[in-house]
Formats: structure tokens, sequence, C-alpha cells
């Protein structure tokens, strides 16, 4: 049985970063002797000072960590600039976001502090600390014991304590949205430990690169049934240097998936791993991976490398996948009529699990009735990113997607609150039985449904739910693949 919960989501998940008593951010000039920059955090008892201007032009910061690492551990002249010690890697939220989203922006860019942003100016920061101050207990300070955990063993055991989380947080009423965003940056902070652990025995790359993710983790979508889907773009290199540069990244690939697939996020049964060599290229490559797909679209290109276009980085120079982003933008611009309609027709591959008396179709495991709850979800997953493309709208969440879209007026606000209605109770359903599969019957989770299960609300709304996909796919049949029948 499921132990009950003392986790508190109604004030938590309702607070807003304005509603936290943030500082007002202290501000030197970049040309600040180092030690004086140390004597005005002392004085004003913060552990950061921001550099640069005044509150609408802030450069950077520095932390006494940054005074520990890079001054006394270098024995670094402190009358030098504090502008050659700080970190340029500036991270704002606005004061109108959430709580939990400024935390999961800690947690994905590996940051203690956040800038709050009001307009165009900066009205002060807050740490992370601060921000677990507010709830002592749930999901957030087990993401900290994640990015404390030292190796792979301990990283599995962490990861094997998810389905208990995620059940208590479905059972509290959590949107389904938040429950994703949690279980992918706790999944982003596990790869990260371990990319971290093997950089170190291996030795640093001998060139920037940027480990990606795709598929549902790169929605920010991910369930308790997950594999593995990444890649690897790394810079382009000299002749000389190639070999070895594509040697190293092969091995480290294989290090990090095989260390992964220990952890519990199974090797992608597709191949599409960085492990495999076709999925760890330089740059030059992969734009002639993308430029192919658009220009020279096939079903079946469409088909295995859709996943490709819900790409999100997670590691490393962040701006590689930016570039090639931008590329794929281009292309996007002039692609050849059939991309869209391949797309589209990849689309309607999977129809939602209804028969012509409007009931469920089902298939049968060991006599009893189930349904395909992922193939059911996918139909919105395709709809969202092939208008998003159509648009050139490159977020990869298929909720921000379909906010997006409506906000460009390609959807109503009813269509984009159907879907959005649709998918976030899918997406609930499924958690709630991948975890019980997990916890009480001891079972790898499925994404299979069992009817008997179901009750007489859920199953009237699924039906509902179907009908409303089944409009959708309409939508698509018209306008990408000039097929109304």
């Amino acid at each position: 049985m499921i132990e009950s919960t003392e986790i508190n989501t109604d004030s938590f998940y309702s607070k807003k970063v304005g509603d936290l008593h943030y500082r007002n951010p202290r501000i030197c000039k970049e040309d600040t002797p180092i030690y004086l920059a140390a004597q005005i955090m002392a004085k004003e008892k913060v552990s950061c000072i921001f550099i640069g201007d005044s509150n609408e032009n802030i450069l950077g910061f520095v932390t006494d960590i940054t005074l520990r690492d890079k001054v006394i551990a270098k024995q670094m002249d402190p009358k030098k600039p504090v502008n050659e010690i700080m970190d340029r890697g500036i991270v704002a939220i606005s004061k109108h976001a959430y709580l939990y989203e400024a935390l999961l922006m800690m947690f994905q860019t590996k940051t203690r502090y956040l800038l709050v942003k009001s307009d165009s100016s900066y009205i002060g920061w807050i740490s992370r600390n601060k921000i677990l101050t507010e709830q002592s207990q749930g999901p957030f300070i087990f993401i900290q014991s994640v990015k404390q955990a030292m190796d792979v063993g301990e990283l599995r055991e962490k990861w094997q304590q998810v389905p208990k989380i995620i059940y208590q947080l479905v059972s509290n009423g959590l949107k389904s949205e938040i429950i994703n965003q949690i279980i992918t940056t706790v999944s982003d902070t596990i790869a990260l430990r371990v990319i971290e652990n093997v950089i170190s025995e291996v030795g640093q790359p001998p060139a920037k690169f940027v480990f990606f993710v795709m598929g549902s983790e790169g929605r920010g979508e991910q369930t308790l049934k997950t594999d593995q889907d990444n890649a690897i773009i790394y810079e382009d290199k000299a002749n000389e240097q190639r070999e070895l540069v594509r040697d190293y990244f092969l091995d480290f690939s294989n290090r990090v998936s095989t260390a992964l697939d220990h952890i519990g996020f199974s090797f992608c049964l597709g191949g599409f791993m960085a492990k495999n060599p076709k999925w760890t290229h330089s740059l030059s490559h992969w734009k002639r991976n993308y430029e192919s797909w658009i220009q020279e679209s096939t079903q079946e290109t469409v088909m295995k490398y859709s996943t490709f276009f819900d790409c999100r980085a997670i590691y490393g120079d962040f701006g590689i996948l930016q570039e090639l982003k931008d590329f794929m933008d281009q292309q996007l611009q002039n692609p050849t009529e059939r991309f869209f309609m391949n797309m589209g027709t990849n689309a309607l591959l999977f129809e939602p699990p209804l028969t012509f008396l409007k009931n469920i179709r089902t298939f049968k495991i060991e006599g009893e009735k189930f349904f395909d709850i992922k193939k059911t979800m996918t139909p919105i997953v395709d709809l969202a990113r092939i208008f998003a493309l159509k648009n050139r709208i490159f977020e990869t969440n298929t909720g921000r997607r379909i906010d997006a879209l409506q906000k460009s007026n390609v959807f109503t606000e009813k269509e984009a609150q159907e879907l959005q209605h649709a998918y976030y109770y899918l997406m609930s359903l499924r958690l709630e039985k991948q975890a019980l599969m997990i916890i009480d019957e001891k079972k790898s989770p499925e994404n299979f449904v069992s009817i008997k299960k179901l009750t007489k609300v859920q199953m009237v709304t699924l039906v509902e739910i179907f009908k409303v996909i089944k409009e959708f796919q309409l939508k698509i049949k018209v306008e990408f693949t000039k097929n109304i029948f």
C-alpha cells in the first residue's frame, strides 16, 4: 500500500517569486579591485555581489566560492579588477514566475543565485537556500540530494525513490505538467552527475561540445517509463585533430550511456543514443543531417527523425545546439512541400482508440483488456510539433507549443484549452498508473492502462478526449495532407 504523504503542495506551488523577500542586488563596477569587492560582501553580509554599471546593466557576479576557488586557492593578486574572476553566466527570472519554476531553473542551470527581473530592470536576487527554506519537505530537497550523490550506485538508489514521490504528488493533485518538469529535472541532474564523473575519469574533452536530449526528455515530459534519447555535437576541428576528437567522444558517450543504463535509463531500442556513432558528430555533420531531413524528406525519414526536432541541451556549450537550431530555422523558411506533407501523414499514424460505437478500443493481455496510453497521447505531441515547426516556433514542450500557437492565432483559445486539458489529463493518468505498477505490483512501468481499473467517470472523460483528438487530426488532414477523407 502507498504510505500517506506530508508533502504540502497547496502553498509552495502557488507562491510566486515576487511573494518572497528578495534582497536588493549589491553592485560594484568592473574595475573594482577584488579585495574591495570582498570587503563590500563582508560588510553587507552577502555571499554574492553583482558586477555592472546599474540595475539595468549587470554583467556578472562573484560569490564567496569564486573568491575561494579563483583567488585564495590560486594565490591571485587581490588588487586585480573583479571582472577577471566574475562569472558571466547571469540567470534571471521574472518576479511573476512561480517559486517552483525558479528552483527548477536553478537546478537546470546549476546556479545558486537568480536575479529577479521586472520589465528591463533587475530588482533583486534570491538564493537557492532561500527558496528551499520555503519547502522543508518534498521533491526539491530530493533533487538537492541527487546533486550530492557521488557514484552510479547512489544515483541508481535515488532514481528508485522517484516513483513514490511522483505518486504522492499525483495523489495531492499537483498538475501533471509540473510533475513532468520534476521528473525531467531529476533525470537531468542524474545525467549531469554522470557526465561530470566521466569527464573526471577520462580527462577534459579536446573540443567544445554539447550533450543534448530528445524525445520526451527533450520536451520536458518524462514519465517513469523512460529510455535514453541523447546525442552529442562537437565543434569542427582541423583534419589532423578529427580522429582524436571523435575517438574521445565515442569513448565518453559509451561510458555515459552505460552508466545511465545501470541507473535505470534503459538503452534506446532504436539506437538514438550518443553511444551510437551515428549520433555523435561534428556541427557541420549535424547541419547536413537536418538539411537532408528537411530538403530530401521521405515518409521514412520523418518517422525516424521527428524526435530530433524536440531537442534540448543539458551539458556543455549550449551555443553549439543553438547554432544548429538557427540553421534549422533557415531550412524551414524554404522547405520542400513534401516535408510538411510527410509530417502531417506521420501525425496521423496513431489514431485515438475509439470504436465506431464510441467505445474504447482495447487489446487483451492474459484475458485482461488494455489500451496504450502513450500511443493515445502521441497524436497531440505530433500535431503540436508540426504546427509549431510550420509557424517557426522552436519551443519543444508540448504545452508551451500549444500556448505559443494560441498566441500566434493558429489555435483559438478554446482549441488550445481542449488540447491542454486532454494532454495533461492523459499524462496524469499515465503517471499514476506507472507509479502504482512499480510500487504496488513490483513491476517495470508500462504504458498500458487496464480498462477494468478505470472508473466510469474516467471512461467517459477518455471517450471525450479521444473525440477532441480526432477533430484535430482532421485539421491536420486538411492543412498538411490536402486530404479530407
